[in-house]
């Protein structure tokens, strides 16, 4: 009971967001500034506490290929088995039905279930999931779906078709031109992470052997400790209820692509990963992970309203919480 505590408490911290939206205590954007300070400030700050206390060994790094992968798989089988549905509905699908939601969500639960030390596999699990959350998923559902950046489907003027007009170059050099500038994106896409940047330099210092300074991880304390609160208080601020079917249908169909997905990798981390059974419980649970918050950023950006996937968090948090209860008494006998 103890355990639950904890993420009941991050539970809670959205409904609180929620509720003071709903009484005008927050405006409509205000997430905005929470979101911001998420992604450039607490999260990294977590990171970098995390690496800075904890010993990381680089056997781990197999660990972050399995993350990727992971994060990687269901986005192009979406893209696969939705040719047919409006270019709004695949990107909405395409970008919450896959990642996961390590950083705010897995390390506060993982660390009340089973300590300080789940926070090593999960960091290493996060480093390929990053990958993609950051920044991959976003690019890759822009590019197969020929989605302009900057840009919402709406001022794209998308309509039902399965993607965006586009055609291919047949001169040499204008394809030359084209994965130039796709290779940019993608640079930038990336670049523009400053999470996937931090991940990058502590990877790097832990291939070098460098230690980072206990003075670097006091200086991180305090804005890792804000991580939680933050994200799960962005995540209650962008939280709208669905307006009618439509938004049900679609709640329902990223919930249809999680679910099996997640519970699938659990089984393979569990079976399949060569290391001891603390650290194959911990990637397992990663593996049930809600929707990453990057995925609400996103699909502001492409399709111009999180509310629906503000939503799809909160409600894939709790059925994330659910399962990895579930799970931790099942792995734990």
């Amino acid at each position: 009971m103890q355990a639950l505590i904890q993420p009941v408490t991050l539970l809670l911290i959205i409904a609180v967001g929620y509720m003071f939206k709903r009484f005008g205590l927050f405006g409509p954007r205000d997430y905005r500034v929470l979101q911001t300070a998420e992604f450039n400030l607490v999260l990294p700050g977590a990171i970098i506490y995390s690496f800075a206390t904890q010993p990381h060994d680089i056997r781990l790094l197999w660990i972050s290929l399995f993350g990727f992968i992971a994060a990687a798989v269901p986005p192009a089988l979406i893209f696969l088995c939705t040719g047919r549905r409006p270019v709004a509905q695949r990107a909405f699908v395409m970008l919450n039905g896959a990642g996961f939601n390590v950083g705010c969500f897995c390390f506060p639960v993982l660390q009340a279930f089973f300590g300080p030390s789940a926070l090593v596999p999960a960091a290493m699990f996060d480093v390929g999931n990053c990958i993609m959350v950051a920044a991959g998923t976003n690019v890759l559902t822009q590019t197969l779906l020929h989605i302009a950046p900057d840009m919402t489907l709406v001022e794209q003027h998308a309509g039902d078709a399965s993607t965006l007009p586009y055609e291919r170059p047949t001169d040499r050099d204008a394809r030359r031109l084209a994965r130039r500038t796709l290779l940019r994106r993608v640079a930038r896409g990336f670049a523009s992470s400053v999470s996937f940047d931090v991940y990058m330099v502590m990877i790097v210092l832990m291939l070098a052997g460098i230690r980072i300074p206990g003075v670097i991880a006091q200086i991180a304390q305090p804005v890792a400790a804000a991580n939680s609160l933050c994200a799960m208080l962005m995540v209650g601020m962008l939280m709208d209820v669905p307006a009618g079917r439509a938004d049900v249908h679609a709640v329902l169909e990223v919930l249809a692509w999680r679910l099996p997905c997640g519970i699938l990798f659990a089984a393979a981390a569990w079976f399949l990963l060569p290391f001891d059974v603390a650290i194959r419980q911990a990637v397992a649970l990663c593996c049930l992970a809600p929707i990453a918050v990057f995925s609400t950023m996103f699909t502001d950006k492409v399709l111009g309203n999180a509310r629906l996937a503000g939503f799809s968090l909160a409600l894939t948090a709790v059925v994330s919480l659910t399962l990895m209860t579930l799970a931790r008494v099942t792995l734990l006998g």
